[in-house]
């Protein structure tokens, strides 16, 4: 018999939890059907017990029934039963106000949870009191964090296997807030993700799985965050997995004697330096696009304006021009640098849109009393 018929497929952790939940909405909507459950010894319609169970297990707190006077002893005790099964739930960020209209926009993680019928939290502070005592009714193996603020230990100690985070980077380098940004600017050649069990310490605690992946020699930031988070996406898994199956041997990180840094980005951090190096100025700008952008300063007549560059190419060249002398027509767009020049080629000057270097010195009638601020 041919060998690839002998192979099964096995489920990954995530799928089997998710069959679990269906399995176990299931069973207690079947269990709230029957007379028993109710006060009256009436069969409730299996729309409604479904309804309850799957808000029970998700600890949504909806109900169609009043709980307290339409289900038995028998069936309020049979709802706490799945609400303690349940134990799943998503934390995210408060919905916040944005665009013009400022009109509150929920995050991506709470649409797709919502989309899903899963319970979401939103808590403006950690260790608000109600919001704890209902991460403790989830009873959760654990927790698992990924771009969100620092925990206290009083919520991350809470799951019986812990807390992991996923980082962007191959810890114990670039822990911070911008591991990304600054792997491009220091000319990385690969990055990768990390778990890690979560502690008091930022980006410390001790390592579960990482892996590397190479960075491309002229992406951007926002081209190697998607890579990264498709890879982190199935890094988180594998991690579930092995803790599930008890396969993974937690390491203590390197001691290293000077890590690189990846700090919070400030506005003023974003300004380009033209006196550096032509690749050093080239990777500042990758690094910084398409989020927070670096930029430089225009003086244009009287008017100072701030300049995003988002892209370029470069040229290391002799050239005896000052660094920051700007070299401009209709057809040329040139800043020159400690050893050559970088030739912006998407850019987008404050108060317009983001565009090409075309279209941005199309907009000009005369380019003699413009200069680099």
């Amino acid at each position: 018999m041919p060998e690839h018929l002998h192979k099964r497929k096995h489920l990954t952790s995530f799928q089997l939890i998710i069959l679990g939940f269906a399995g176990v909405i299931l069973i207690g909507a079947l269990i709230l059907t029957l007379p028993v459950s109710s006060a009256s010894g009436v069969v409730t319609p299996f729309d409604q017990a479904l309804f309850t169970s799957t808000s029970a297990v998700c600890v949504t707190g909806l109900v169609v029934q009043d709980t307290g006077s339409y289900w038995s002893v028998f069936g309020q005790a049979v709802i706490l039963a799945l609400i303690q099964i349940g134990g799943l739930g998503v934390v995210t960020v408060a919905d916040k106000p944005s665009g013009r209209g400022q009109k509150l926009t929920e995050s991506p993680v709470k649409k797709y949870a919502v989309e899903n019928n899963l319970p979401v939290f939103q808590p403006e502070k950690l260790r608000n009191p109600e919001f704890l005592e209902e991460m403790r009714k989830l009873e959760a193996d654990v927790f698992v964090v990924v771009a969100f603020r620092m925990m206290p230990k009083v919520l991350f100690e809470m799951p019986k296997l812990g807390t992991f985070n996923l980082h962007a980077s191959l810890l114990p380098d670039y822990r911070g807030a911008a591991p990304i940004n600054f792997a491009i600017i220091n000319g990385e050649e690969k990055t990768g993700a990390t778990t890690f069990f979560i502690n008091e310490k930022i980006d410390e605690g001790n390592i579960l799985l990482q892996e590397e992946l190479p960075i491309l020699p002229d992406e951007n930031a926002g081209s190697l965050h998607d890579r990264l988070m498709e890879m982190g996406a199935k890094l988180v898994v594998k991690t579930l997995d092995g803790l599930a199956e008890n396969s993974i041997t937690e390491q203590p990180q390197p001691q290293v004697a000077e890590p690189k840094n990846a700090f919070k980005i400030f506005k003023e951090d974003t300004r380009i330096h033209w006196n550096q190096e032509t690749v050093k100025v080239h990777n500042f700008i990758r690094g910084m696009s398409p989020y927070p952008c670096a930029f430089t300063t225009l003086k244009i007549g009287e008017e100072t304006k701030g300049l995003k560059i988002y892209a370029g190419t470069f040229e290391v060249s002799e050239h005896q021009k000052t660094a920051g002398t700007l070299e401009i027509s209709k057809n040329i767009f040139r800043i020159y640098t400690k050893d050559g020049f970088y030739q912006p080629t998407e850019v987008q000057l404050e108060g317009k849109k983001r565009m090409n270097v075309k279209d941005f010195l199309n907009g000009f009638h005369s380019f003699d009393d413009i200069k680099i601020a």
